[in-house]
């Protein structure tokens, strides 16, 4: 697992439900982008559900979901990942490998990345952990990248 900060992007977290998605999606890409990763899709809609993000890291297709807390109040970003939300992005990764015939050719891997905003200083402090890594200390919003969340 893999913990950073990145500061928001020029639109800046908007004040609809759909605005702080949509720049959650483009800080957690942002983010990606900065570890390597490639984007390949955004936001894939099928009758089985909604992809956020679909990443290739090197041989493998990451099929990203991004989660969004503006605070803990309900709970934390990372709590908001469902079984039946997973289960709604294994259906939807296996749809979109069977539209682009890609089932047998090239491996999958599913994360999660979940963005929130930093509270104070002390908080993108503690992100400093072995496991962890740092984008930009002096950001807004911590990112925590979750690998192969279904395992």
């Amino acid at each position: 697992m893999k913990q950073g900060t990145l500061k928001p992007s020029s639109k800046g977290l908007g004040p609809t439900s759909i605005g702080r998605g949509n720049s959650a999606e483009q800080i957690a890409l942002d983010y990606l982008l900065l570890q390597g990763l490639q984007l390949v899709a955004r936001n894939y809609r099928t009758r089985r559900g909604e992809i956020d993000l679909i990443m290739r890291d090197g041989r493998c297709l990451v099929f990203v979901e991004v989660r969004f807390r503006k605070s803990r109040r309900y709970g934390s970003a990372e709590e908001s990942i469902t079984a039946a939300k997973c289960q709604r992005l294994q259906s939807a990764a296996e749809a979109y490998l069977q539209h682009f015939r890609l089932t047998d050719s090239i491996g999958a891997r599913f994360d999660a990345i979940a963005v929130s905003p930093v509270a104070s200083r002390t908080d993108s402090d503690n992100l400093g952990a072995k496991d962890t890594k740092r984008a930009d200390v002096s950001a807004g919003y911590r990112v925590n990248w979750m690998k192969n969340i279904l395992q």
